[in-house]
């Protein structure tokens, strides 16, 4: 941002390293500040201020709730007479400076004011973040004072990315729990759904793969849908209350599991998307990762488990014992598959003429909908009879040798 006049043609803020995507606490932020004026104009003081803050702001019924945090605040000044470049004749020209200190800026000359400053060491300082009720957001201020007029100023953000190793004792230990539900039609009771799940660590990076082994059982009358999604969990907390954003970035299914049957997930996997990492250590604002493991219940609420996940930085620390025993796994998974997979036998074409003559079954829909009143069943298309050969097609079979059948 910058607020300028018809006096000033260029006010702007530029890093050392211009490609440097994000910063990391302790690093350095470095820069100059550019200043080009087309009149000649009065400067006072020029400061430059390193700025950055969690802030919270949502509305709560006709409350307006606001809240802010800060984490850097470091200003200095910078003195005008040290670094001036231009085509002015001599130095005296190109600046003229007052008992007050204050000093003339010429047209025709660029003037150039380095700046550095620390951030502070890591543990202090909490991610750039941008969510619907609220940022945290770091930046360099310039500002440009002058005698009796408004202060000018350009601004300039920059990244913040504290890292989060995910090769840490706890996160690298299994996670897993169970649940079960009650289902019940008419308040008579209809059997119960239960699920066990376990997932072998709970911190993962960007594009990881997170295995699940599941087992799921269905006692009731009704057909359910096995599902995972990765969940985030964005909670916003401003004047003593909180508001809490819930998101589904990735899901993947597993085959429906009629009434009495059993399914069980070995080596099923997920991908963890392109997502920020967990972010915790702030006061006003926190970023959760969840992986919800949960039964598609037609006409009751879903059964649902929550193993929590942290989603560290990507290249910290070595994932190849990890990534290898995923492959293992996934692979292992893969063998067990593929004799599910396999198909039987075609039909004999008595079964399939006796099958005919029978009315149309009912085949499990497998597009669920996650609603309530999403149909479970559908009718199967019924068997077509493949059309007569043609004439000529026939006449081929024979290699020119067709023969006309007597007419009884």
């Amino acid at each position: 941002m910058v607020a300028m006049t018809k006096k000033v043609k260029i006010f702007q803020i530029i890093f050392s390293d211009p490609s440097k995507s994000f910063y990391c606490g302790g690093d350095t932020v470095s820069g100059r500040v550019e200043v080009e004026v087309s009149e000649m104009m009065r400067v006072s003081a020029l400061k430059l201020l390193g700025l950055g803050c969690a802030k919270v702001e949502y509305a709560k019924g006709k409350q307006r709730c606001r809240q802010e945090a800060e984490y850097l605040r470091h200003e200095t000044v910078l003195r005008l007479q040290d670094q001036p470049t231009g085509t002015g004749i001599t130095f005296m020209l190109d600046i003229l400076e007052y008992s007050d200190g204050s000093v003339v800026l010429r047209p025709g000359n660029k003037y150039e004011y380095t700046f550095g400053f620390e951030l502070p060491q890591q543990g202090q300082l909490v991610s750039s973040y941008k969510g619907k009720f609220g940022y945290v957001q770091y930046c360099v201020k310039a500002l440009m004072e002058r005698p009796q007029q408004p202060v000018l100023e350009c601004k300039k953000c920059f990244e913040v990315e504290e890292p989060l190793d995910v090769n840490t004792p706890d996160l690298l230990s299994p996670a897993g729990g169970m649940k079960e539900k009650k289902v019940t039609c008419m308040f008579i009771p209809d059997g119960q759904v239960s699920l066990n799940a376990k997932i072998d660590r709970r911190g993962f990076c960007e594009g990881e793969e997170i295995c699940i082994n599941a087992k799921f059982e269905n006692t009731c009358s009704r057909i359910v849908v096995p599902k995972a999604a990765i969940i985030a969990k964005h909670t916003y907390q401003a004047n003593g209350r909180t508001k809490i954003l819930r998101q589904k970035l990735s899901s993947v299914r597993g085959n429906h599991i009629i009434s009495g049957m059993c399914d069980a997930w070995q080596g099923k996997t997920i991908r963890v998307p392109k997502i920020k990492p967990s972010m915790l250590g702030c006061n006003i604002i926190r970023v959760e990762y969840a992986l919800m493991i949960y039964v598609h219940i037609p006409g009751s609420d879903k059964l649902i488990l929550e193993l929590p996940l942290v989603i560290g930085t990507a290249g910290l620390g070595s994932r190849s014992n990890s990534v290898s025993s995923q492959d293992s796994s996934a692979s292992t998974a893969s063998q067990s598959w593929v004799s599910l997979r396999m198909p039987s036998e075609p039909p004999s074409y008595c079964d399939v003429t006796r099958d005919c003559r029978l009315d149309q079954p009912l085949t499990p829909l497998l597009d669920d909908f996650d609603g309530d009143d999403s149909p479970i069943f559908m009718n199967a298309p019924a068997f077509q009879y493949p059309a007569p050969p043609a004439y000529s097609e026939a006449e081929e079979e024979f290699n020119g040798n067709a023969r006309m059948l007597p007419v009884c």
